[in-house]
């Protein structure tokens, strides 16, 4: 390449890269005007309620009939909480979309399980696009609810048994989520 070559290709790079920018801008841009989705909303992931994932209104469980939420993740993160009168670990999962996500489901459920074991598998970089977190039944027990992990229009597939390490996953999970956050183009 000659040097106006090398000018003209730097000159588009720093036009996209700015565009990049706005984009991002954008999609981090606050709702304007009346609405009602002030702050995050806390989605529990689980069948308790007769449904897969449902949100609480003054302690009144609401169905969530949307069979998927698709944004950036932003974060994974476990926390001590008490349920029920009793200490738990719950799994957090934050996914930024037309408003922040929190989902959260039991540290050790096959929810969680799913969703650690496919963002293990990920590179910052596909992370670095919107995934789809999609609960899904168990089929043998009315009590399970899985979790399918879609980046764009690819199903991440991640299989796990009794003897995974799932402190090790958890920790390339946590790394891989991490690092995508902190990613800048």
């Amino acid at each position: 390449m000659n040097p106006q070559e090398n000018a003209e290709l730097l000159a588009a790079l720093m036009r996209q890269e700015e565009l990049l920018k706005q984009l991002v801008a954008a999609i981090n841009k606050p709702k304007l005007g009346l609405h009602s989705e002030a702050g995050s909303c806390k989605i529990y992931c689980n069948r308790h309620n007769g449904s897969l994932w449902y949100t609480l209104n003054n302690s009144e469980a609401s169905a969530i009939t949307q069979t998927a939420l698709t944004g950036y993740l932003k974060e994974l993160k476990f926390e001590k909480c008490e349920r029920r009168g009793k200490e738990v670990y719950k799994l957090l999962i934050t996914i930024q979309a037309d408003r922040p996500y929190i989902l959260e489901s039991g540290h050790d459920t096959h929810f969680a399980k799913s969703v650690l074991a496919a963002i293990a598998t990920l590179t910052p970089q596909q992370l670095y696009s919107p995934i789809t977190l999609q609960p899904t039944p168990g089929t043998t027990d009315e009590n399970v609810l899985f979790c399918r992990v879609w980046v764009g229009s690819e199903l991440v597939m991640a299989s796990y048994s009794e003897e995974t390490n799932w402190r090790e996953v958890s920790k390339q999970a946590i790394a891989v989520t991490k690092a995508a956050a902190e990613m800048v183009f």
